[in-house]
């Protein structure tokens, strides 16, 4: 099953369908009579026009998440059909979270909006705006108001297939009053929401088109329920869109709808959507529409040629499920399985390995098709002095350990696998079922004896972070929260809390899933992609690669990083909460501090391997430059770590180790320290840990493990990259993927420390361990505690913490680390650890400050004293906070970095930092 439509457990019993039927029953006894089910039925809004459906009509929806996520639950539209059984009704989502009416960013090619109307044929439009408009309040609705207006008009005048398309305005839905503390009131989002559903109440009737109301019923909605509608407060939970599913029919149609949904209908109308989904927002579409449509050339066929004829199939079977549809809506009875044998014939291009059109064979980057037993290619690693290599796991005794891409340990010690054998894009009428894994090493040899699924029906989860129950899981454009209620590890409860990514290209997806010490999730997105992220706070737009950050307590989700990137594939933070980027493409790796300052969509900050290709899109100005902290010798890279374990010698503490796919694969090491009188780091490299001569051996992912020792992804392919091959060059691998492990010959290895299931104070003793990664696992562990039980305990370990310790300070900045994750505003000890004396702290507290500017009254105060700070590092944190702000008031603040002196990272953080506030 694929998990794009999946449902939980708990709903397997129609729980929702009970909904359903409650709501849809509250909405006909209002009705003062029944309605007669006719072709034509007008809306609830007294003086609106109908909006009248025909035999034959193509709906199509256009707009925000709100109409984006119908098709992920389908209850409305199971509801329409078997309100008109006769009517033989097509629907087809176009909608794309952060759409508004003038502004919606796409990657290349993808094509306008009339185009996919007219591919549609769309005979009938509802319009889903409101929500993301609504923030600029007052100020911004008369704006709004011309927009809309604009587009119904214009609308109104095109022909795509079907004549002149009838339209509906539907409004926002109400912002739900929670009661969680983390997220915003309801009140004030409220009285904006109204506000432009009046506005877009006055277009429809001007321009004398349907509307439909449902931010009143909805508001009402809420205010009648005791449980939960939506899990954000703006976005509907999935109980919340199947009582949302007959406020909206009736609020088109009038009541007398259907009053229960149809467990068939809906079930093939899933299926249905599945197919249209992976047509429209199919991933790789830079390379089937895109840039690289041409690549790939087989010496007849290229991407495109091959990959658009897989979106014709996609098409003709969505319509054959219409037709299903039609069947069952009717009362009527189908076969088990959709007949698709009278579909197009896919197009099956010829390997170019080796050949005239094969890129690689002439950089001599080529692998070999003749793929090497495990044992064999473990007499092919050469490691550094001290040092072995062991196999934990192959695809000879685990089949499902398939294209590993990305690694993490769970706070039981166990190693978890994503793989997509899929990679680099699903075959229509082929079983999607890319997972999740979990390796067990019951006997503590270092070699896995049990492969579980934790997570199947995946599609390209090309990054993935742990919780304390399960996973957040990259599936763009979305990320799946993927958990595990009943403890048999495996998920039972998946829902979709994250989406509006771009599936521009799936070797540049969502990646390198990252806990920051203060409980942001941080990942990344490669080039030629354009997102638009909703969230309680407002829209976040994306373009051209950069860093997101999610803090799963409060909702709030941000670009952390909006540099001019090609691929970051790597993030990594320091004992201190610095942070580290890997750029996979050009191998460039960069301090993360001077280039993650606020900067809007569509500026980026600029200096990367893109920087060009965004300066040409308004990004930036081509004379800023920006370093990276060490030489780059070879790209790419695709995977980075820090070294912090004392089972690796005390010299190689605080390397930075990058894997390398093509150029020399192999892990490579790096010294880092800190610049000498100057803001920053600097590294250099050093002999590496590891080289392989194998040339499938393509180590994408790398990590400390529990014990000290450090494993490694091996995605173990010939062929990798879209540029090269086709997408569907047949000598792409599906079977092969390795787990290795590094350890030293001579040091012990480290007793793994007992994290799941811990007590808090416990748990709070373990924040003082020297490795890195026994304090994430520890994180992570308390993050999913009740924060009051956190926040009590850890009063009383801050107190009974020795002042005279040498490690001190940095457990206290622990603590501050956990109030931040907790979403708890500590400003005493924020005060005291921006005062402190390690320089470190006082930058590791600037940094949690530039994320609490606006709940922290005196955060102006605060900033001048680290903009003045003796230290150059905390002085760049100071400005780069100011980022964040606006005003003259601002501009004064940041210029004071001016009066202590300025180097190459301050000099180009103030540039940027004025930038911004100019923007």
């Amino acid at each position: 099953m694929n998990f794009l439509h999946f449902r939980s457990v708990a709903t397997v019993a129609m729980g929702w369908l009970s909904i359903v039927a409650i709501v849809v029953s509250s909405v006909a006894a209002t009705a003062t009579a029944q309605t007669p089910r006719t072709q034509t039925l007008g809306t609830q809004t007294l003086g609106a026009p109908s909006l009248d459906l025909q035999s034959g009509d193509h709906i199509c929806l256009v707009g925000n998440a709100l109409g984006e996520r119908l098709q992920h639950h389908n209850e409305w539209e199971s509801l329409l059909h078997q309100r008109f059984p006769d009517l033989n009704l097509t629907v087809r989502n176009l909608c794309f979270p952060g759409d508004e009416p003038n502004e919606r960013i796409r990657s290349e090619n993808f094509g306008d909006p009339d185009t996919h109307l007219a591919h549609s044929k769309a005979s009938v439009i509802l319009f889903f705006f409101g929500y993301n408009e609504s923030f600029d309040d007052k100020a911004g609705l008369e704006r709004f108001s011309q927009e809309l207006t604009e587009l119904v008009a214009s609308t109104k005048t095109k022909d795509y297939g079907k004549g002149s398309p009838r339209i509906a305005l539907v409004s926002p839905i109400a912002f739900e009053n929670t009661g969680d503390p983390n997220l915003p009131d309801g009140e004030a989002h409220n009285g904006r929401l109204m506000m432009y559903t009046e506005a877009i109440r006055e277009v429809a009737a001007k321009q004398d088109v349907a509307f439909a109301d449902v931010f009143s019923s909805t508001q009402k909605l809420f205010a009648d329920q005791n449980d939960r509608l939506t899990f954000n407060g703006c976005h509907l939970n999935e109980a919340g869109y199947a009582a949302f599913a007959p406020l909206l029919d009736a609020a088109l149609f009038g009541p007398g709808g259907p009053t229960k949904v149809d467990p068939n209908v809906l079930r093939e109308i899933d299926d249905k959507n599945f197919h249209w989904w992976h047509r429209y927002r199919a991933v790789n579409g830079f390379s089937i529409y895109g840039g690289r449509g041409k690549a790939g050339s087989d010496g007849t066929y290229n991407n495109t040629d091959v990959m658009e004829r897989e979106r014709a199939i996609l098409d003709q079977m969505a319509a054959v499920r219409d037709a299903r549809i039609w069947k069952l809506a009717a009362g009527e009875t189908v076969n088990d399985q959709p007949d698709d044998s009278k579909t197009l014939a896919f197009i099956t291009p010829k390997t170019n390995v080796g050949g005239a059109n094969d890129r690689n064979r002439a950089k001599g980057k080529l692998g070999s098709l003749d793929y090497r037993p495990a044992a064999e290619q473990q007499k092919m690693f050469t490691l550094a002095d001290g040092f072995e290599i062991q196999l934990v796991a192959s695809e000879e005794q685990f089949p499902d350990l398939a294209n590993p891409v990305a690694l993490n340990f769970d706070n039981k010690g166990r190693l978890w696998v994503a793989t997509m054998p899929s990679y680099p894009h699903w075959k229509p009428k082929t079983k999607m079922d890319d997972k999740i894994l979990i390796l067990e090493d019951n006997d503590g040899d270092g070699t896995a004896d049990v492969c579980k699924t934790f997570a199947g029906g995946l599609h390209q989860p090309t990054g993935f972070e742990l919780t304390a129950d399960g996973a957040y899981i990259a599936e763009q454009p979305d990320i799946l929260l993927a958990r595990d209620t009943d403890g048999d590890d495996k998920a039972d409860v998946v829902t979709r809390p994250l989406f509006g990514f771009d599936s521009a290209d799936s070797h540049h997806g969502i990646s390198a899933f990252e806990w920051g010490p203060g409980g942001n999730l941080y990942f990344q997105e490669g080039t030629f992609k354009f997102s638009q992220v909703e969230s309680p706070d407002g829209l976040n737009r994306l373009g051209e690669a950069g860093i997101w950050a999610y803090h799963p307590k409060s909702e709030r989700i941000g670009v952390f990083s909006n540099f001019a990137f090609a691929n970051p594939w790597g993030h990594v933070f320091d004992r201190w909460g610095q942070n580290f980027i890997g750029d996979a493409s050009p191998g460039n790796s960069y301090w993360a501090a001077p280039i993650s300052g606020r900067m809007d969509y569509p500026l980026k900050h600029p200096g990367g391997s893109q920087h060009r290709r965004v300066a040409s899109l308004g990004g930036g100005d081509p004379k800023y430059s920006f370093p990276t902290f060490y030489p780059k010798r070879v790209r790419p890279l695709s995977g980075c770590a820090m070294i912090s374990s004392r089972h690796f010698p005390p010299e190689m503490q605080g390397n930075f180790l990058v894997t390398n796919v093509i150029g020399d694969r192999g892990v490579l090491s790096h010294e880092v320290r800190e610049v000498e009188n100057g803001a920053g780091f600097v590294g250099k490299e050093v002999p590496p840990l590891l080289m392989c001569d194998d040339g499938n051996f393509r180590p994408v992912d790398v990590q400390i493990a529990p014990d000290g020792s450090l494993y490694i992804v091996d995605w173990h392919n010939a062929l990798i990259g879209h540029l090269q091959h086709n997408l569907r060059d047949p000598s792409r691998d599906t079977s092969h993927g390795r787990i290795w492990r590094i350890k030293h010959k001579t040091r012990p290895l480290l007793e793994p420390a007992k994290i799941a299931g811990e007590p808090i104070p416990a748990l709070l003793e373990l924040l003082k361990m020297p490795e890195d990664r026994t304090r994430y696992r520890t994180r992570r562990e308390l993050a999913a505690r009740e924060s009051s039980d956190v926040v009590n305990e850890l009063q009383k370990w801050m107190t009974s913490l020795d002042k005279s310790d040498e490690n001190y300070e940095h457990h206290m900045m622990e603590a501050l680390w956990i109030y931040q994750t907790h979403n708890v505003v500590n400003r005493e000890l924020l005060e005291t650890m921006l005062s402190t004396k390690d320089h470190r702290a006082r930058a590791a507290a600037t940094r949690v400050l530039s994320f609490w500017l606006d709940r922290v009254p005196n955060h102006l105060t605060l900033l001048e004293k680290c903009i003045g700070d003796e230290n150059p590092t905390v002085r760049l944190e100071g400005v780069r906070a100011v980022s964040f702000l606006s005003g003259d008031s601002a501009v004064e603040l940041a210029l004071g970095v001016l009066e202590s002196d300025m180097d190459d990272y301050l000099q180009y953080t103030l540039d940027e930092t004025m930038r911004r506030l100019e923007q």
